[in-house]
């Protein structure tokens, strides 16, 4: 699911999951408490200070219409990784229903879901996410919605793949055999399996999801103004680019850092499973 460059950030030196834990725990401030990053207003323009280089007024510059990029790129994180988070809980809850299903409804069910999962892992994410977003319209929960279903084939694929081997235990079996109800066997049996593998997924899953939406913004299907999103910013950013570098290369890296991160942590957490189920 994560790009390559993203992919290989994970296999970095003991010291690369402290650092990246060290960014998310700044993401997290700058959601929740974004005042004490900055004490700026993202909305506040300032004609005469437009595209100020960053120095000590503006740690980030100013943009084209003197807004600080600073607190744009604090303020920006909420609504980044809001359809970040939101877009791989749906994709990780759409998945987990359909998952289930398939490796509970028999051999003809499976075999048709899958075949419909095939089509759709055919398609790259955010390729099929901007078809969904071009019939649902743009705006945060919009991107959300088509960014969280368009990874709903990836979670459906491996919670699927944990159920059928769950089924398939002796526990399970042997409570088919009783006459257990269905949704019982799930919950004792089936979800257990299901839980860790799932959590891993979404954990590298989250950075996707933000490149997706940011990707989606970039294109002018995101957000709305006054709303800020580093993916808006960083389209902002480009038509200055050649004469002032800062209001698209900051939100760019907000970007990069929060996505590699969120690998790093993950790729650690895979690694720590595997370690302790080999």
């Amino acid at each position: 699911m994560i790009p390559g460059v993203f992919a290989r950030a994970s296999r970095a030196r003991p010291a690369g999951p402290a650092l990246a834990g060290a960014v998310l725990v700044a993401l997290a401030v700058a959601v929740a408490f974004p005042g004490l990053l900055t004490g700026r207003d993202p909305a506040v323009t300032d004609l005469t200070a437009a595209l100020s280089p960053p120095g000590a007024g503006h740690l980030f510059g100013t943009d084209e219409l003197g807004r600080d990029v600073l607190a744009r790129v604090v303020y920006g994180a909420r609504t980044s990784l809001l359809i970040g988070i939101g877009a791989t809980v749906l994709g990780a809850l759409g998945g987990t229903v359909i998952g289930l299903v398939a490796a509970a409804g028999g051999r003809r069910v499976d075999q048709a879901l899958m075949r419909l999962l095939d089509v759709a892992l055919a398609v790259p994410e955010l390729l099929l996410a901007l078809v969904i977003v071009a019939f649902t319209g743009t705006g945060t929960a919009n991107v959300l919605v088509a960014v969280g279903l368009a990874a709903v084939p990836n979670y459906a694929r491996v919670v699927r793949g944990q159920a059928l081997v769950a089924v398939r235990s002796g526990y399970a079996e042997a409570a088919i055999g009783l006459g257990t109800p269905w949704p019982v066997i799930v919950l004792r049996h089936v979800l257990p399996n299901v839980a860790g593998p799932l959590l891993l997924l979404a954990t590298t899953g989250t950075g996707t999801s933000i490149i997706s939406g940011s990707a989606l913004s970039f294109l002018g299907l995101g957000p709305e103004p006054p709303a800020v999103e580093w993916g808006a910013m960083l389209a902002d950013g480009r038509e200055n680019l050649a004469v002032a570098w800062w209001p698209g290369v900051f939100p760019g890296l907000a970007v990069v850092a929060v996505v590699m991160s969120v690998t790093v942590v993950g790729r650690w957490l895979q690694a720590r499973a595997e370690g302790r189920t080999a």
